[in-house]
Parts: structure tokens; C-alpha cells; sequence
């Protein structure tokens, strides 16, 4: 029996295959939104049958995003960009004005709304990332005072852009640089934890909060890579850039159609990712977090060491 029908804008990322399984496996029918259906077909193996729906949608179509909110009771805004790459993709497009329209027609519709926004981000008043997600916050506690708003640090898995980037990087280079002398202090947590809590604030109808999505520990950045190549059992140089050469390298990789870093994440790296002083973490309404990184990585780590899946890891030797 369906409970609730749940629209999931922005389902083909890491996020959006965690909540079909977790809302489907809980009777919750996910109705997911993607831009290109064929390329999102791989959705419906981590669906219960009859518990999903993919529909093929532009975002900039507004009447059809009307109709699809006026035909659920939830609706999980997870689109966002890390840059931008032409005109339709900036970030007052994705960041702000999306969600604005999004929050007004989940007040007209009655539709309970979940946005994902992002932690660490308000004292970053240099990053056009930051200030873009900031702005999107402010418009949707405007617009709809009953949303709900999850901040997540940094979030990984094995399908994730973070984690898995990182371990091709240092698989393959000899070093790997590190911003800020690799001081900057994150908390990651991984998806399946990040969709516990996106299930919790549904399943107890938490309301207009701002809730802040952490993992366990509080890691550098410099840790981060440090468990990442013990983890493949590699060796690497961790090299301190200075700042300038840190700009410059930055101006060079955001030529590329996938950057490692651009010039504005450059900037937000300077700030921690971590939960604020006064902030209501996940921790706060009796949903912590389960993984940390290196348990969760470990699960998928073996891809890039010698030997793959019959590698044997130096812990395991021992």
C-alpha cells in the first residue's frame, strides 16, 4: 500500500538512487524527475516494482513541474551545481531562482518540500557558490515558511564526485596538492545516512527546520587523503601550494569540462564544512549518523588498488 507519493527533482545522482531505495523499500512511491530518461533507467533496479516512476522533465519547463508537484504529497529538490558550465547551468539559475519557483508552488499545492542546501556556507561571502545557496535559502523561507532545509557536508559513496575523483587522482599522480596546507575541516557522511535522515524528517513530519547533515568524526582535509591512500595502499607526496600558485593552478583546471577545482571552490575551501555552534545537526533529532569515512570508502576502495577485486588491502594481510 503507497503512503505518500514523493517527487525526487534531480534523481540521478548519488542521492537519488539512496532515497528510491530507501523511500520505496518503505512504501513511499518516488515519482523521478531526470532529464534524460534512458541514461536514468538504472533507477528502477533500486525501486520496488510499482513504486516508481521515471518521467522525463526540463526543469525550465514550468508548466510541467507545476503539474508534477500538483500530483504529490512531497517534494525533494536535490539539483544543484558544484560550477558553472553555460548559461542555463549558473548558479542564480540552479541555486536560487529554481528552488524560488519550486517553494511557491509547493505553498500553492500544499506540498510538503525538502531542499538540499549546503553546510559551511555562510561565512563564505567570497565563493558565488555559497552566496548563490545562501540566497535560494533565503527566497524559500520566504515563500514557504514549512519547508525544510538539509545542509549536508561533504557526502560520499561509491557513486559519488568527491571520494571517487580523489582515489583516481591519487592512484595515478605522484602527489597531490594541498589547499590551505589541507587544514580545512570537514564532516563527511555518507549517502545511505544522508537518505535515514531525509526518511526521518518525512516519516515524523519534522517542519521548517534547518537541519544540518553530519557524519561522526570531524576530518581535515589532509586526513581525508590520508585515509584515502591507506585505504588503496599507496604512497604519495601531499604537497602544500602556496596560495598564489593554488590561484593559478585553479584558473587552469576550471578550463577543463570536468575540473578538479575551480577558482571559486578555491575560495570556499578556506571556510570549515563543519556543524555551526547554534545549528540543529541530524545528531539533534535522534538520527546520527551510522558510517565514517574510512568504513564507508573501505567498502569500495579496492577498485583502485593493485589487483581490484582480488586485491588484499595491508590491514587485512596483517
Amino acid at each position: 500500500m503507497i503512503k505518500k507519493k514523493v517527487l525526487l527533482l534531480g534523481s540521478s545522482g548519488q542521492m537519488g538512487r539512496h532515497l528510491v531505495r530507501k523511500l520505496t523499500k518503505n512504501n513511499y512511491k518516488v515519482i523521478c524527475q531526470t532529464r534524460n530518461s534512458h541514461k536514468s533507467v538504472f533507477l528502477k533496479m533500486y525501486g520496488s516494482i510499482g513504486y516508481i516512476e521515471i518521467v522525463e522533465v526540463n526543469i525550465f519547463d514550468e508548466d510541467k513541474i507545476e503539474n508534477l508537484i500538483s500530483e504529490v504529497d512531497i517534494c525533494i529538490n536535490l539539483i544543484g551545481v558544484l560550477y558553472e558550465k553555460n548559461k542555463n547551468n549558473t548558479f542564480k539559475k540552479i541555486h536560487v531562482d529554481f528552488p524560488s519557483k519550486i517553494s511557491l508552488l509547493c505553498k500553492k499545492y500544499e506540498t510538503e518540500f525538502i531542499h538540499f542546501s549546503a553546510l559551511g556556507i555562510e561565512k563564505a561571502v567570497d565563493s558565488d557558490y555559497a552566496k548563490s545557496k545562501l540566497d535560494g535559502e533565503k527566497l524559500i523561507r520566504q515563500n514557504f515558511a514549512k519547508a525544510t532545509i538539509i545542509k549536508p557536508s561533504l557526502i560520499f559513496s561509491v557513486s559519488d564526485s568527491l571520494s571517487t575523483k580523489f582515489l583516481t587522482f591519487l592512484n595515478i599522480l605522484p602527489g597531490f596538492p594541498l589547499y590551505y596546507n589541507g587544514l580545512t575541516k570537514f564532516m563527511p557522511i555518507h549517502a545511505s545516512d544522508v537518505a535515514d535522515l531525509t526518511y526521518h524528517i518525512i516519516s515524523n513530519e519534522i517542519y521548517s527546520k534547518d537541519i544540518e547533515a553530519v557524519g561522526p568524526e570531524v576530518l581535515t582535509f589532509k586526513e581525508i587523503l590520508e585515509t584515502l591512500l591507506r585505504l588503496i595502499d599507496k604512497k604519495r607526496f601531499l604537497v602544500p601550494l602556496p596560495t598564489f600558485i593554488a590561484k593559478i593552478t585553479s584558473r587552469i583546471f576550471e578550463s577543463f569540462p570536468n575540473p578538479l577545482i575551480t577558482s571559486d571552490q578555491l575560495r570556499l575551501l578556506k571556510y570549515d564544512n563543519i556543524s555551526s555552534r547554534n545549528g540543529l545537526t541530524n545528531y539533534d533529532i535522534n538520527c546520527p549518523s551510522k558510517i565514517s569515512f574510512e568504513k564507508g570508502v573501505e567498502k569500495y576502495s579496492y577498485n583502485w588498488r593493485d589487483g581490484g577485486q582480488y586485491s588484499v588491502s595491508k590491514k587485512e594481510q596483517s
